[in-house]
């Protein structure tokens, strides 16, 4: 004689649901679409053909009314304080060819885009590390947290002015690529600041 299994009852079924959905849905959280800080990306090709993209997650303003300024007014991105130039994993930028970045080499490869802001002045640091989150890593050995960003590999270092955006502000971080006579510029926007870094092919 054939047995039939007994269908679940309307709770026992709910019940199984109901273990299953939250496993789904921090998986879905875990999407970059879902971040509160979405991915973004920036690319453009020079005319040498080099090819040139960013890679960086994108934070909204939000209800934060002091993004860039001093640490004694605590600002979400302090001055003088090396930034991850995003949120979530640290920025990456691709060259496939030699570059100029505001005037200093860079050889083709990726590199993390670290800035350090400031008033009056930024600093960008391309560095050879990748896969970093953020400015800080998690040591598996030790269970702490140390420093991602180390000085002594960046690859090159480059300063530029910032400048005040006019009209309206700019709600959530934009890195963007803009053609140039000598090449292009990448230029970040956030809030009212701008900064523009000039890209160009290398000299052969």
């Amino acid at each position: 004689m054939k047995r039939f299994a007994r269908p679940l009852s309307v709770a026992a079924l709910l019940a199984a649901v109901a273990l299953v959905v939250p496993e789904l849905v921090a998986a879905q959280d875990l999407h970059p679409s879902r971040r509160s800080s979405p991915m973004g990306m920036a690319r453009i090709t020079l005319d040498d053909g080099t090819y040139v993209r960013v890679v960086y997650s994108r934070p909204y303003k939000r209800d934060r009314e002091n993004i860039f300024g001093t640490a004694e007014s605590e600002a979400l991105v302090p001055y003088g304080e090396v930034w991850r130039t995003g949120a979530n994993e640290a920025t990456e930028i691709t060259v496939t060819g030699d570059v100029t970045v505001g005037g200093e080499t860079l050889p083709a490869g990726t590199y993390s885009l670290f800035t350090t802001p400031g008033a009056e002045e930024w600093k960008l640091h391309f560095n050879s590390e990748l896969g970093l989150s953020g400015t800080v890593r998690f040591n598996a050995e030790t269970r702490e947290a140390e420093p991602a960003y180390l000085p002594e590999n960046d690859v090159a270092t480059v300063t530029a002015k910032p400048t005040a955006i006019e009209g309206d502000e700019v709600d959530q971080l934009t890195i963007s690529f803009e053609e140039t006579d000598t090449g292009a510029d990448m230029i970040l926007r956030w809030i009212q600041t701008e900064v523009r870094v000039p890209i160009a092919p290398a000299a052969g």
